[in-house]
């Protein structure tokens, strides 16, 4: 009886490594698969049988036996891309993903994301990914919902905006010439002798066309530091006044930092657009330098055409347009679990979580869920080196266990022979 418990734990030895040779065998396999996470077995010993001998009750194992196969979730290293939408996690998240049609969700480590042509950001096998999308009329505001499938819209142009509000940062000379309001009386775009300085920025009308605003200063107090100012636009040859600027003596104004603020009167631009009225910031200063444009900027912008779409290190995906609007459309979401070990592999670099996981935390990238990286992909976590040391020690194993097989009918032979 103990001869053969011997040979059926062998059995068992060579079973166990038989399993283990088979998770080695697709660790190897899975060196270069994207985002993938190694595995290792765990043994345990059979326990089974009991023996009473003079010194008492002892216990005798019958083998060895198959405890888990861990996926081990330790960090891969990136691989640097062309693609925009390729994303790599630094930390303990998981992309969501979802079928089309079906509210099965998975998860994956591997970021290698593309747009389909109904405009859905995928996976390779066309799970869609999820995340929170922006309110378009407030580019800066997520909607207040659950995660859902990220689709881009505006895949064509996207419509102008009107300017409705220009700003100059400009510093007035103090040691400017007083102009003589007698002989110029107002500021005439065509005399030169008229003005003291003049800065120009591009707006736009509701159809997106550019035009120029040009604004113009000239002081005309320098004892109380009050400049007059006015604008034309498109090079226009007749000026049309602003309220003045009155400088603090220390060359601010009197409000500062708040700066003047004009409204210009209706603008017709004639062109079939509709009619403008636009709010000017004079966020300008008046010291002893020379009279510069220090920065100029509006919020207006033409039409423009769809040029490029990528996510961000933040994980927002953002659309880029040819007149230089950058639009944000979804931010993804990643996935933390309580017991991740739990997670059951589904194929195709993809995980469902059953019960086991415990609870599931969804949320945007940080330092909780798992920092993003762009323009990158996590590689396989499979270590060659040590599946090869491992493979040396499962083979030994399994030939240490046939040789238990062997020589156990071998003993078993003699027994036999005993008879004859």
């Amino acid at each position: 009886m103990g001869i053969q418990s011997a040979m059926y734990s062998g059995v068992s030895g060579l079973n166990t490594n038989s399993q283990a040779m088979s998770v080695i065998g697709n660790n190897l396999a899975n060196t270069n698969t994207l985002g993938f996470k190694g595995s290792r077995t765990i043994f345990s010993d059979v326990l089974s049988s009991n023996i009473y001998g003079s010194g008492g009750l002892s216990q005798v194992g019958r083998g060895v036996g198959l405890s888990i196969v861990d996926a081990v979730f330790s960090q891969g290293t990136f691989e640097s891309t062309s693609s925009g939408t390729d994303v790599a996690i630094e930390g303990n998240g998981f992309f969501v993903l979802k079928e089309p049609d079906s509210n099965t969700t998975y998860y994956s480590r591997a970021g290698s994301f593309r747009f389909d042509k109904e405009g859905y950001l995928i996976n390779p096998e066309g799970l869609r990914v999820q995340g929170k999308l922006f309110d378009l009329a407030n580019n800066n505001e997520l909607l207040p919902h659950d995660p859902t499938d990220i689709k881009i819209t505006s895949l064509g142009l996207i419509s102008a905006n009107p300017t409705t509000e220009a700003t100059f940062n400009t510093n007035l000379d103090a040691n400017s010439a007083v102009i003589d309001t007698a002989t110029y009386p107002a500021i005439d775009p065509t005399v030169r002798q008229s003005y003291t300085y003049a800065a120009s920025t591009p707006v736009y009308d509701s159809l997106g066309v550019s035009h120029l605003l040009t604004a113009y200063w000239r002081m005309v107090d320098n004892v109380n530091n009050v400049w007059e100012a006015a604008y034309t636009i498109d090079n226009g040859t007749t000026a049309i006044p602003l309220p003045d600027m009155a400088f603090s003596s220390i060359g601010q104004p009197p409000t500062f930092p708040d700066p003047f603020t004009a409204i210009t009167s209706t603008i017709s631009w004639g062109n079939g657009a509709e009619d403008s009225t636009i709010t000017i910031n004079f966020d300008c200063t008046q010291y002893a330098s020379n009279s510069t444009v220090i920065g100029t900027a509006q919020n207006g912008y033409g039409s423009g055409e769809l040029t490029n779409i990528a996510i961000n290190n933040e994980g927002i995906v953002v659309a880029s347009y040819s007149n230089g609007r950058q639009i944000n459309i979804a931010q993804l979401v990643l996935a933390k679990f309580q017991n991740p070990g739990g997670l059951q592999q589904a194929g195709a670099n993809r995980f469902i979580a059953p019960a086991e996981v415990g609870i599931v935390r969804i949320g945007l990238a940080g330092p909780e869920l798992g920092r993003l990286f762009t323009y990158a992909l996590e590689q396989s976590t499979v270590d060659m080196g040590q599946e090869f040391v491992n493979m040396i020690a499962t083979q030994r194993g399994f030939q240490a266990n046939s040789k238990i097989i062997t020589t156990v009918d071998e003993m078993l032979n003699e027994l036999i022979n005993l008879k004859r």
